[in-house]
């Protein structure tokens, strides 16, 4: 009964310290969500070079998005053009942290670590997209989509009313949306005065419906992603800070070299969410784990789980799975004891 009682009073402050920082995240999620275009993700993750692994990696770090759905738009990214290299780099920054992440760090682990973490999940980023374009890769059969196996995707006209196909005809962005023209005459009238042929109405939320959007995403939508995860991990911390034999273990056998294996292969095998890990991370440092054990444990743990183990060797195959295994480990065990000498 005393054990239930102080586990209690542990997830009581666990959850008042969290609270406000998890509110804060939710909410800036919600405006992310209600008001940056989809199409203008998609818009800057295509093509060569180091940009594209730039703009997926920054994308990724502020994203409200978990392991798991970042998974179907990593797929839909590369099968509309965009290189292995960026969709690599948006498989590691996106669920390696968000904003709700970050500020329950900064509550939980203070400023250093919420620092560190920030700029080692984009240098993790650019390096898995670099390595990731280096490589030949063959996408499946499946991936491949070929020209003539493509269903025709058709738009209206917005001037003449004729149907157009999406993949050949011209298009002009406006306020964040495509319209597609079966000619430049009809492109410049278009874009000569917008306006005149675009229904606001359809296009434009009213101030209620986007305030009642961002809330419901932010407060319904994600509490349903992750918010069982978060209690989890609060519980798992709370019981990791209560039970004398856990904290005595972690703090003979993981204080030293041996919690970098622990934490990678802790990380590697169980999906935690990002925001979730915190805490657990928080409860194992403060029994004894060495600091930079703990961060292994935070930057592994949220972009590995078995559904994009699973999803990586169907959609790429084996050799990029194994890459992208090796890039993490390689990389949290570098990160990990960096932060221990800093």
């Amino acid at each position: 009964m005393n054990i239930l009682i102080e586990f209690l009073a542990v997830f009581k402050g666990y959850l008042i310290e969290v609270l406000p920082f998890l509110m804060i995240g939710f909410l800036l999620s919600g405006l992310i969500h209600e008001f940056v275009p989809a199409k203008l993700v998609e818009r800057h993750l295509g093509g060569k070079g180091i940009k594209p692994i730039l703009y997926s990696t920054l994308a990724g770090t502020v994203l409200p998005i978990c392991c798991i759905g970042s998974l179907p738009i990593a797929l839909s990214l590369h099968q509309k053009g965009a290189r292995l290299g960026p969709v690599l780099a948006f498989l590691v920054a996106t669920p390696a942290t968000s904003i709700t992440a970050l500020l329950v760090c900064y509550g939980l682990l203070g400023l250093k670590f919420t620092v560190f973490i920030f700029f080692t999940v984009i240098l993790m980023g650019l390096f898995m997209g670099v390595m990731g374009n280096l490589i030949k890769f063959a996408p499946p059969k499946s991936l491949a989509n070929p020209a003539c196996c493509q269903e025709k995707e058709v738009a209206v006209d917005p001037i003449c009313g004729m149907n157009v196909d999406m993949n050949k005809g011209l298009k002009t962005e406006y306020q964040g949306e495509y319209y597609y023209f079966c000619s430049a005459h009809c492109q410049a009238v278009f874009e000569k005065n917008p306006e005149k042929y675009v229904d606001t109405k359809e296009h434009i939320k009213e101030i209620k419906e986007r305030v009642s959007s961002i809330f419901k995403y932010a407060f319904i939508d994600m509490v349903k992603k992750i918010g069982l995860e978060i209690f989890l991990g609060l519980a798992l911390a709370a019981l990791v800070s209560i039970i004398a034999p856990v904290g005595e273990f972690v703090g003979n056998h993981f204080s030293g070299g041996l919690g970098y294996l622990f934490s990678l292969t802790f990380g590697l095998a169980m999906y935690i969410c990002s925001t979730a890990s915190v805490p657990l991370v928080h409860a194992f440092v403060s029994q004894g784990m060495n600091i930079g054990a703990g961060m292994v444990l935070l930057i592994a743990g949220p972009v590995t789980s078995w559904g994009t183990i699973l999803v990586l060797r169907k959609s790429f195959g084996g050799k990029i799975l194994i890459l992208y295994l090796t890039i993490i480990s390689v990389l949290a065990l570098s990160f990990g004891y960096i932060f221990y000498l800093i």
